[in-house]
């Protein structure tokens, strides 16, 4: 059974995987989505290592902490660049993912 620092986090990377996958739709959707590439790149990357962290808590596997560590990297480096971009979805993915990566660091250390 996760304690609530694992429920959070599980939590926080599933909401972020959502995000991420949302925000890359609709940046495929947009009228030019070629500037949008390296966001998209990083939605889609972001989001499979957020499902793999639900995963390995899920499972409370011993590599746990450092995949959560990778999580909160990528997760960064996501709301970084989501951040810089002035649609909506992009801006809820940023949010999304800066939450999932405080948790992650949390479940790091």
């Amino acid at each position: 059974m996760p304690n609530p620092n694992e429920e959070a986090c599980l939590r926080a990377c599933h909401e972020c995987a959502v995000a991420c996958l949302q925000c890359a739709t609709a940046c495929l959707q947009e009228a030019d989505p070629k500037p949008m590439a390296r966001c998209i790149a990083l939605d889609t990357e972001c989001a499979d290592i957020c499902q793999h962290a639900v995963a390995s808590i899920a499972r409370g596997d011993e590599h746990m902490q450092g995949i959560c560590a990778l999580c909160a990297r990528v997760c960064s480096r996501c709301a970084a660049e989501c951040g810089i971009h002035d649609m909506d979805h992009c801006k809820r993915c940023a949010e999304a993912c800066k939450r999932c990566a405080e948790t992650c660091i949390a479940m790091a250390h």
